[in-house]
C-alpha cells in the first residue's frame, strides 16, 4: 500500500473513532453491559431473517419457550421492529440470526448496544447439526423436512403447539434456535426428536 494510501486509511480511521466517541459523550453508561444477566437467567433468540422474520426463544435451560412469525411490510419497518423484539425479550445472552445484508447490521448494532453475543449463521450450518444428508438435498426438501422436526421441538420442548400452520420461518428459527443451543451449551446434545 502506498504512503497516501496508508494516510488516507489512517484519516478514516480517527474519523470514525472520533464519531463513535462523539456519539456516546455524555451518554449515562449502558446498564445492560455493566449488569448483564447472570448465566441461569440468559436466553437465546434465534431469528430467520426477511420482511417475514421468524423467531424463537431458548430458555437457560435449552428449550424452546415460545416462537412465531412477524410480518414487515417493509425494510425501514423492519429495522424499527428490530428494537423493540429485543427489548421485550427476556434477558439475552445470544442471538442467533440466518441471514445478511443491511438489516444483519441492525440486528448486530442491536446486539452490541445491548452486550448480546451476537452469530450470524448460514442455514447449511443447523442443518448439518441436525437433519441428514438425505434430507439436505436441496433447499425445498429442507424446508420440508424442518417444518416436521420443528414440531417434535415443539413436543419435546413442551412449548405451545401452533395454532394453525407452522410457517418455514418459524419452523426454521426454532431449528436455528435448537442449533445455537447446543453450540452455547445450554444442551449438551441433541435431543431425541
Amino acid at each position: 500500500m502506498s504512503q497516501r494510501a496508508d494516510r488516507h486509511h489512517r484519516r478514516n480511521d480517527r474519523k470514525k473513532r472520533g464519531k463513535a466517541e462523539e456519539e456516546t459523550r455524555g451518554r449515562p453508561p449502558n446498564p445492560v453491559l455493566l449488569n448483564p444477566p447472570p448465566p441461569s437467567e440468559r436466553h437465546l433468540l434465534a431469528v430467520d431473517m426477511g420482511l417475514r422474520t421468524g423467531l424463537a426463544i431458548f430458555g437457560p435451560d435449552g428449550r424452546l419457550k415460545s416462537y412465531r412469525s412477524k410480518h414487515f411490510g417493509s425494510i425501514s419497518e423492519l429495522r424499527k421492529g428490530v428494537s423493540n423484539i429485543v427489548r421485550e425479550a427476556p434477558p439475552l445472552g445470544w442471538i442467533w440470526l440466518e441471514g445478511g445484508g443491511d438489516i444483519a447490521e441492525v440486528w448486530a448494532k442491536h446486539a452490541a448496544h445491548r452486550g448480546i453475543e451476537f452469530r450470524q449463521v448460514h442455514a447449511a450450518a443447523w442443518r448439518e447439526t441436525l437433519m441428514l444428508p438425505r434430507q439436505q438435498r436441496s433447499g425445498e426438501i429442507a424446508k420440508k423436512e424442518a417444518d416436521g422436526l420443528a414440531r417434535r421441538v415443539i413436543a419435546w420442548a413442551g412449548a405451545p403447539r401452533p395454532k394453525g400452520d407452522l410457517r418455514h420461518d418459524a419452523a426454521e428459527a426454532i431449528l436455528l434456535g435448537l442449533h445455537g443451543a447446543l453450540q452455547v451449551n445450554l444442551l449438551d446434545r441433541v435431543p431425541k426428536v
